[in-house]
């Protein structure tokens, strides 16, 4: 599906990779439903696509409340049209501690954030984009769905849920004219901790990994749609570990394991 002319909604748009998909988008020329909980990032994210000749409409929600997702599909379509696409990119991490030290609440957040948020945007838009001539849903999951990351297991059970939530959607959604994709992203350059409400405090002597500019990553994932792939992975470390964790997971996870250890207290 082309999105020239569609109608996109983008989930965390505020900042980061959502940000960078909303530019994306608007210089291939679709209009986007920029959603976010924070209404001073999505007023920066439309003025820099106001700048490029972008159309974009701002929405403040929260994707864990169900009331006003379920409520979106109206409010989008009045300012823009029938929606075409929706982008589930909205996602938080855990605090960076074992399980055992790991709070209920914070685990529900993520989980509720990561998982229920798509799952709940999905049913509120999924009625609309069966109606379309063409459609597509994109879910981004995380190259944590497949190699486990220490001091991040709640959320990496988030990612494998997207995960499959979105490869069963895909099956489901066969002989359709909606299209699916699931992303794998590595490590992207956001500022996704700070986002989670967390601090990290990282090692002096840590090597700071390699990371994948958002603006990338984002028009992997907006060519994704328009190729209708029904995977992708982003970044040199996203595309190794998918491939070692098939090839030998145990090896995978202890390589992993080496790089993260440090920071675990």
């Amino acid at each position: 599906m082309k999105v020239n002319g569609k109608v996109v909604v983008v989930t965390g748009a505020g900042n980061g990779m959502g940000r960078e998909i909303t530019l994306e988008l608007v210089r291939r020329g679709a209009k986007v439903a920029a959603v976010d909980m924070r209404q001073e990032f999505l007023d920066e994210t439309k003025k820099l696509a106001t700048a490029i000749g972008g159309t974009v409409e701002t929405f403040v929600v929260d994707v864990t409340d169900a009331a006003k997702v379920a409520a979106l599909p109206t409010a989008v379509e009045k300012k823009l049209g029938a929606v075409d696409a929706i982008m589930n990119n909205a996602g938080i991490i855990q605090p960076f501690v074992k399980i055992n030290e790991l709070d209920m609440a914070s685990a529900q957040r993520v989980m509720n954030v990561n998982f229920y948020g798509p799952l709940q945007m999905v049913k509120a838009f999924l009625p609309g984009l069966l109606k379309r001539p063409e459609a597509h849903i994109l879910n981004v999951s995380s190259m944590g769905a497949y190699a486990p990351v220490p001091g991040q297991s709640v959320y990496g059970a988030s990612k494998a849920a997207v995960k499959l939530f979105t490869e069963g959607l895909r099956s489901e959604l066969m002989g359709t004219s909606v299209g699916v994709t699931v992303v794998f992203p590595g490590a992207i350059a956001t500022n996704i901790a700070e986002n989670s409400g967390m601090h990290m405090d990282v090692p002096a002597d840590m090597k700071t990994p390699k990371t994948t500019p958002a603006p990338q990553a984002a028009k992997a994932m907006v060519d994704a749609i328009e190729s209708n792939k029904p995977r992708i992975c982003i970044g040199s470390d996203a595309k190794m570990m998918d491939f070692l964790s098939r090839l030998n997971p145990v090896m995978a996870a202890n390589i992993i394991y080496k790089q993260m250890a440090s920071l675990l207290k």
